[in-house]
């Protein structure tokens, strides 16, 4: 295996506290494979003074500051375009590293076709797992990777759908070629289903690696931006931005008419109204879908792959065969 080198990048919002607790822990754990790295914090307009604290007390830290407040995809694009090793960890403010969390990781990299890898989320407080594995299921013509699931084999190189944006150790290299997150789910929901989406189909895999476990404490941040209901609303537009930009044709035609009959007399029955919002935010935006859409398929075009989404069910099913899955987070 050859020499890596690990481009960190933190965005922050109002995180100083977190900063405070959780980034001795990740100087141990990049100290005990003892590579080379950098940590690149971008500040998203934060209110406290954690750009002053970061400054002041971790002085190797490059620090990149927004004009203005853009949320969580654009935050993390300006630091992955920053970045300048080998491999890009995304990590969150409220993620606390273990000692050996590396351990284990680097060996995925050697697979030309990988992606990234994850590690588990367990909750900070009281240990209960938070984040695994995920798997592509569907509900007619919708798509989600909700259902968790893991494998008891140390040795078996987990596939999952998508990679957290807490934790994520991704190829900076492809991560750069597909441009980043995309910036139309910003401020904040689905930015890496999306990315994970894209990956898969330009044939690269993603993993977990259920040895590496960090600590999870959660932030509110997200919580006190605005209402509930416009948090919801954000939410269910940008699951609906991902099944416009990576269904085909015909399915995605298909989806829209099982979305009016469905979500639209449930959301009134049981008074979901924020879903009306969602729908009204969705149609605001279809002239950047579009753009997003075009910017799939002339990816799929360069690298000469037509595999959908349908092709990455069968493909992690493929992986899995003989495996024993349980599904759950498990232990």
């Amino acid at each position: 295996m050859g020499l890596k080198t690990i481009s960190v990048i933190i965005p922050n919002y109002n995180g100083k506290h977190l900063l405070e607790q959780n980034l001795p822990s990740v100087y141990v754990a990049l100290k005990n494979i003892a590579l080379d790295f950098e940590i690149i914090l971008v500040d998203d307009c934060s209110k406290d003074n954690s750009v002053t604290f970061i400054k002041e007390k971790y002085q190797d830290i490059k620090v990149i500051v927004n004009d203005k407040n853009k949320g969580f995809s654009a935050t993390c694009n300006k630091g992955i375009f920053e970045a300048t090793k080998e491999l890009i960890f995304l990590l969150n403010t409220d993620i606390q590293l273990t000692p050996n969390y590396f351990d284990g990781q680097l060996k995925y990299f050697d697979d030309k076709n990988t992606f990234g890898v994850m590690g588990k989320i367990i909750g900070f407080k009281d240990k209960e797992v938070q984040d695994t594995a995920r798997y592509i299921t569907r509900n007619g013509l919708k798509i989600q990777a909700n259902n968790f699931y893991h494998i008891n084999n140390p040795d078996f190189w987990t596939p999952t759908a998508y990679l957290s944006g807490a934790n994520a150790l991704i190829d900076a290299k492809k991560l750069k070629e597909i441009g980043g997150f995309d910036e139309l789910f910003s401020p904040f929901y689905c930015e890496d289903f999306e990315l994970g989406l894209r990956s898969w189909r330009l044939g690269w895999s993603s993993y977990y690696h259920a040895q590496s476990v960090c600590l999870h404490e959660q932030s509110s941040t997200t919580k006190n931006i605005k209402t509930k209901n416009w948090v919801k609303a954000v939410f269910f537009r940008n699951r609906m931005f991902a099944h416009a930009i990576h269904l085909p044709p015909l399915a995605l035609n298909l989806w829209f008419v099982q979305v009016l009959l469905t979500d639209f007399l449930f959301s009134w029955l049981f008074l979901k109204l924020y879903f009306y919002k969602s729908f009204f935010m969705f149609f605001k935006n279809l002239g950047a879908i579009k753009l997003s859409r075009l910017k799939m398929t002339t990816l799929m075009c360069k690298y000469n792959n037509t595999i959908s989404v349908n092709d990455v069910n069968l493909k992690m099913d493929a992986l899995l065969k003989g495996q024993n899955v349980i599904l759950g987070k498990g232990k």
